[in-house]
Order: C-alpha cells, then sequence, then structure tokens
C-alpha cells in the first residue's frame, strides 16, 4: 500500500506576519521537511483565492474579520484578505520543500471557500486529489500543516469519508482555535476513525 504526505496550506499568510497568521505557523516547517522523504508521494496544497473572494470580510458590507455569513453552501467564516493569487502571502514559507510530486490550488473559485483537500465548502464540488491518489494506488495517508482546525481536519475528514486509511501528526499542525474550534475539531476526527498522533 502507498502512503501520501499531505501537507496543508504552509503558506506566508498562514504564518507569523501573514494576514491570517496561524501561532506558531512556522515551527511545522522543519518537522514537514523531515517527513517527506518517509512518503512514497508528497502532495501540497495551496490556498489560491481571487482578490475579492467571498469569503474575505472585505467583500461584504460592514462585516468584520471572524464574523460568520450565510452563504449558499452554508455558514461561512469570513477572513482577513488572504492567499491572494499571485501574491507574497500565498507562496509557501520560503524554507518548506517544495519538489512535491503534486500541487493542489483551492479556494480560486470566487464565491465558494475551500477548507477541504478534497472538495470546495458545498462538499460535492471535487478538487481532483481523489482521483489522482486514486489513479497513483494510494490508499494511506498522513495529514500536517495549516490550520488544524479547518483545513487540516476538514480534509482529514473526507479523506475518511472517502476511505482511504487517514492520520493526522498533531506535532506538525498549529490551529487557530477561534471559540473551541481545536477541540471541535479534534474531537470530530476521533469520532470518524482517524488516527491522531
Amino acid at each position: 500500500m502507498s502512503h501520501a504526505l499531505i501537507v496543508i496550506d504552509v503558506q506566508n499568510d498562514f504564518c507569523p506576519g501573514g494576514a491570517l497568521a496561524v501561532p506558531g505557523g512556522d515551527e511545522v516547517v522543519p518537522l514537514i521537511n523531515n517527513m517527506m522523504p518517509e512518503f512514497d508521494a508528497v502532495i501540497l496544497t495551496q490556498d489560491w483565492h481571487p482578490a475579492g473572494h467571498g469569503s474575505f470580510a472585505s467583500s461584504h458590507a460592514g462585516a468584520a474579520p471572524y464574523d460568520l455569513a450565510q452563504m449558499p453552501y452554508g455558514q461561512q467564516v469570513l477572513w482577513p484578505d488572504h492567499c491572494v493569487q499571485g501574491s507574497a502571502g500565498a507562496d509557501f514559507h520560503p524554507d518548506l520543500r517544495v519538489d512535491a510530486d503534486l500541487i493542489i490550488r483551492k479556494g480560486f473559485r470566487p464565491q465558494i471557500d475551500s477548507y477541504s483537500a478534497f472538495f470546495e465548502n458545498d462538499r460535492t464540488t471535487p478538487t481532483g486529489l481523489d482521483g489522482y491518489l486514486r489513479s497513483r494506488g494510494i490508499s494511506q495517508l498522513t495529514l500536517v500543516g495549516l490550520a488544524t482546525d479547518f483545513c487540516v481536519a476538514f480534509s482529514a475528514m473526507d479523506a475518511a469519508r472517502l476511505r482511504f486509511e487517514t492520520r493526522v501528526t498533531l506535532a506538525a499542525c498549529r490551529a487557530i482555535d477561534l471559540n473551541g474550534s481545536l477541540d471541535q475539531a479534534l474531537s470530530d476526527m476521533k469520532s470518524a476513525g482517524i488516527g491522531l498522533i
């Protein structure tokens, strides 16, 4: 069985000094780099928003970052503008090894956000990652990156739902922890049978 490392959104805007900095986000970089040679494949995901994306608070009159908005696909946290296509903030952290087998860009549709590496937030529009992994004969996944309670957890939950053997290496993840979101994400992942290392 082939085993892939899925590296979620280790980008400048999610690291200290970035537009949506995850506390300690840059601390995962050396850990992830050291893990990469242990896997049959390495896949990186990259948040890749057009300017004026619908998940940005700045796109909603009177809204502030971290407010909740109702979208056609459900409730959405409104974020500071981040990971805008072609910006320095959207670049991978400069110390991250990027000699990956595949880079999946997500969140590029203007009116729908994408936390998961597998699906947009409507839970049905695929990114293509599932098909790629199956065509490579990959059945085991280890996830790392940013942020534990959003893009990592959503990706892991989808991986488990798609019947991949899934684990998350928590030492190589960091969380936003928005109103208890980390505890909720950890509980959800455990309930889904995801191995938390």
